[in-house]
């Protein structure tokens, strides 16, 4: 996996869709987001991990302030990457109708590949979410990986709830509630807010599950090629803040 081959398939994807888009919009278009790297020198180095992550914690920032650029969301921005896609990072959220990444890091199409499960939950997941974060990385290359939790999460709620009970939900509910407390068990006894805890905790530990994924991200992130990060969205202030 190499960023300079992701860098030319990046532009080419990118070039040839705007430039088709251009033919039917009879309008020139910048020849990449604008999130993104700028330069048209070939040579240029692509951005890594912590300039993405930079980024996306600029789009939220404005985000927060109400001052959205709104990138790369009309029609033809879409027909530009009809062909392919190069994202520039994993975003593994929760499927909470408040927590769209897109929006709330400002990011437009093809920017972002998002991964919504209930509760964001990473270990016992199984090969459906792990296997779509193995495919980013070993064929579309991105250097970045967050897994975003968020305030008030109703499934990491219930795993905190149905622990101290000693009670189970119906179905499939119980399975993924299960795989979520862990995280409330490990900080039962720290001081504060439970559910706010539990919440960065189940963050954290999926993190710690993909830091250590074989056979495909291990090596990557030990070799400093792909960063795993994790952070927690504020649903009443929209702000997202690094846990790890």
């Amino acid at each position: 996996m190499h960023y300079v081959s992701r860098f030319s398939r990046r532009r080419f994807v990118q070039l040839a869709g705007v430039a088709a888009a251009s033919l039917v919009t009879g309008r020139s278009q910048p020849a990449y987001p604008a999130s993104s790297q700028t330069s048209t020198d070939k040579s240029a180095t692509p951005p890594n991990a912590d300039e993405i992550l930079r980024q996306l914690l600029a789009g939220n920032e404005r985000f927060v302030r109400g001052q959205p650029s709104n990138p790369r969301r009309k029609p033809e921005d879409f027909s530009a990457l009809a062909e392919g896609q190069a994202p520039l990072a994993v975003i593994i959220g929760c499927a909470d109708s408040r927590v769209p990444p897109e929006l709330l890091f400002d990011q437009g199409v093809g920017d972002l590949f998002v991964i919504r499960v209930a509760g964001n939950v990473v270990s016992g997941a199984g090969a459906v979410v792990k296997g779509s974060v193995e495919y980013a990385v070993a064929e579309l290359h991105v250097p970045l990986i967050m897994v975003l939790g968020h305030s008030n999460c109703g499934a990491v709620k219930a795993a905190v709830k149905h622990l101290e009970a000693h009670d189970a939900l119906p179905g499939a509910i119980n399975d993924l509630v299960n795989f979520i407390k862990p995280a409330v068990i490990e900080v039962a006894d720290q001081p504060g807010d439970k559910l706010d805890n539990a919440i960065r905790a189940n963050v954290a530990m999926g993190v710690k599950r993909l830091q250590t994924l074989k056979p495909v991200l291990v090596d990557p992130v030990k070799q400093g090629r792909v960063k795993v990060v994790g952070a927690v969205y504020d649903l009443r202030t929209g702000q997202v803040k690094m846990v790890t």
